[in-house]
């Protein structure tokens, strides 16, 4: 949803950057692995460790990265679809990575295995969301948009991770099921996206054919 409504906002702050960047000599996949790389490293060390403010602020850090790599295809004037490939790809490991090691914390740190529960549900739902939409469009079908998208994703459970490194209580537990929620309701969404997108292909070719 973010991707909608925010994107040309964004796009005025970082092009600059993303030509200043080319300049520089870096590509848009150096950018996609650089951000990948230390996302998942931040994760899979601060928030495991419990050091949860820290894992916040460093994982957000480095996600904001993902939005230079289109800023620097844009200002090459193209990007490529092996960078498109790559790029939705880091961004499932990274996914993954973060909501396994909020996990781990939930399991081995707060002894919480609800909000544990909480976040391996929101992993499989972040993968399969992503997956219905790549799957649809190999098929020639359309599956965008829904309540949450990976933009959405990492504002709900880093904003809960964030708050509960400043000492507010539940809010972990808060974030992953309020996750959960609204992922279930976009991968609904998105099926029924795919089903109409579908049935419409074929009323319209039903349509062609008729005399």
């Amino acid at each position: 949803m973010l991707n909608i409504f925010a994107r040309a906002s964004v796009s005025r702050v970082t092009d600059p950057i993303g030509a200043a960047l080319l300049r520089a000599g870096l590509t848009p996949n150096a950018m996609t692995v650089l951000g990948t790389a230390g996302a998942i490293a931040c994760a899979l060390v601060f928030f495991p460790n419990g050091w949860l403010l820290t894992g916040t602020f460093t994982v957000w850090g480095f996600a904001m990265l993902d939005l230079l790599d289109g800023a620097i295809a844009r200002a090459r004037g193209h990007g490529t679809p092996f960078g498109a490939v790559l790029d939705a790809t880091c961004d499932r490991l990274v996914d993954g990575a973060l909501f396994a090691a909020i996990a781990w914390w939930c399991f081995v740190h707060d002894q919480n295995h609800p909000a544990a529960a909480a976040a391996l549900i929101c992993l499989v739902l972040a993968q399969v969301i992503s997956y219905v939409k790549a799957r649809a469009e190999a098929s020639g079908l359309e599956a965008d948009g829904g309540l949450v998208e990976r933009a959405e994703r990492l504002i709900i459970a880093l904003v809960g991770t964030g708050l509960h490194g400043f000492g507010v209580p539940y809010t972990v537990d808060v974030s992953l099921w309020l996750l959960a929620a609204l992922s279930v309701i976009t991968l609904l969404q998105r099926l029924l996206a795919v089903a109409k997108t579908a049935r419409e292909r074929t009323e319209g070719r039903g349509e062609g054919g008729s005399p």
